[in-house]
């Protein structure tokens, strides 16, 4: 670890749509077609410096754009090989838990002091990490104005964290991504972590799949962490057995079978396929994202599907093999250009998520999308059709579109006078797919919100 007073690291990673393989992501038969996005999450981490003779042993994370959005940890070494431990701190009279910050710091140091326990005098020094997301990720408050995504990088919220609308975008594994190759980047030297590298990239799929899967209670594929890592590609998910094994933080035993995890040794090889030259888009295609600011609870929607498999495991089984096969014939329209074949393909794929929305009862495709996709598709030119993406519900739509300003243009014209005709708050987000993953960002890019 560099000693410049003036360390500093920066990187991002990208938000995530699921354009095709919802629920059968989840299940290693099936894949997901996943597009990584032009919101990211950005963190830089910098020393904590302290006056001669003071010394501090504490991880200070914030989040400036919220209200109360600060989060101060202690941290120790826990006995029995349970790695570094860390412990929240209180800020006036209050604490406010972030799961994943917590949970991501419990992990990525506990990895930086087991790799770097050979190098002399090696010790986790305090630091400051600041978090910014792009404006995507949440709802902009009602009366903002259009555009208003757009007016700067960083918008200030009127709210906590906590009272934030989300969008759908991935936040949560944008974040422990970003967060993990921030602390391996500060803290470790270029030849035990390089992040440019297929193998640094490797190592830190792997801790942040850990970290995001232990933060949300051992629930979900990984597609979203995947996407924050590699960006766009074809995903299988791994056996949920490589996870099985490892401890809670601090417990004991914890660090070794951490090291293990991350590096695939033995029985926790992975087997995630991510197939990047898989995806494409056609030239002049571009996936957009259309904010409904309802929200859905998403765990509790996969919960119902997969009682439904389990309950009508046959036609459950006929339902998602045709739906595979319906997936990956839209993987092939994108990646051989076919533009005509485009609205066929989208609506054969809606179809069959239609009908496993209706068997298992739950809104992966309200009827309200519905009226909203069929409209944009019929309605505005250059709009080849969309799909409510990942889990379904009421969070957003994905939209296969031209890219040029005039279809942009008629898509916002159209959004504005549907959200008054409906008594509702339907915007067109800035954000586009894009192929690249996680990333070494310019420190001065942040200018201003850092201190």
């Amino acid at each position: 670890m560099s000693s410049s007073k003036d360390h500093v690291t920066a990187v991002s990673a990208p938000g995530k749509v699921l354009l095709a393989g919802g629920y059968l992501v989840l299940d290693r038969e099936y894949t997901g077609l996943v597009f990584g996005l032009s919101a990211r999450i950005n963190v830089v981490a910098q020393e904590i410096h302290t006056s001669e003779g003071v010394h501090l042993t504490e991880i200070v994370v914030e989040s400036p754009q919220f209200l109360e959005a600060q989060w101060r940890y202690g941290y120790h070494l826990a006995a029995e090989d349970g790695g570094i431990k860390v412990t929240q701190l209180q800020i006036g009279s209050r604490i406010v838990a972030n799961p994943f910050v917590e949970t991501t710091l419990n992990y990525a140091l506990t990895y930086i002091a087991r790799v770097g326990k050979h190098k002399p005098n090696h010790s986790v020094k305090s630091a400051r990490l600041t978090i910014l997301a792009d404006n995507d990720y949440y709802s902009q408050p009602a009366g903002a104005g259009a555009g208003a995504t757009s007016a700067v990088r960083f918008a200030r919220f009127p709210t906590t964290l906590g009272g934030a609308h989300k969008t759908g975008l991935g936040s949560s594994a944008a974040l422990v991504t970003a967060l993990s190759a921030a602390l391996l980047t500060h803290y470790l030297p270029t030849r035990l972590f390089d992040l440019g590298s297929a193998e640094g990239k490797q190592v830190l799929h792997n801790l942040a799949q850990a970290a995001h899967c232990a933060a949300q209670g051992k629930v979900g594929s990984g597609f979203d962490v995947a996407a924050a890592v590699y960006g766009s590609s074809l995903y299988r998910r791994f056996s949920p057995g490589i996870l099985a094994a490892l401890p809670e933080a601090g417990a004991p035993g914890f660090a070794t079978q951490l090291e293990r995890v991350v590096h695939g040794d033995g029985d926790a090889r992975w087997d995630t396929e991510v197939a990047k030259d898989a995806v494409s888009l056609p030239a002049g295609v571009a996936v957009r994202m259309c904010d409904v600011d309802c929200g859905s609870q998403t765990v509790g929607m996969v919960k119902q599907v997969l009682a439904w498999r389990a309950r009508e495991p046959a036609a459950a089984k006929q339902l998602w093999d045709e739906l595979q096969q319906r997936n990956e014939a839209l993987a092939r329209v994108l990646r051989d250009g076919r533009t005509t074949d485009l609205a066929a393909a989208l609506q054969a794929v809606r179809e069959l998520v239609r009908a496993m929305g209706a068997t298992s009862g739950v809104p992966i495709e309200p009827a309200s999308q519905t009226e909203l996709l069929d409209a944009l598709t019929a309605e505005v030119p250059g709009v080849y059709g969309g799909v409510v993406p990942g889990a379904g519900g009421f969070d957003a739509i994905a939209l296969l579109v031209k890219d040029d300003v005039d279809t942009l243009a008629k898509i916002e014209e159209f959004v504005e006078a549907w959200s008054k005709s409906k008594g509702s708050q339907v915007s067109l987000l800035g954000v586009k797919g894009e192929m690249e993953g996680v990333r070494k960002e310019t420190p001065g890019a942040y200018e201003g919100w850092v201190r």
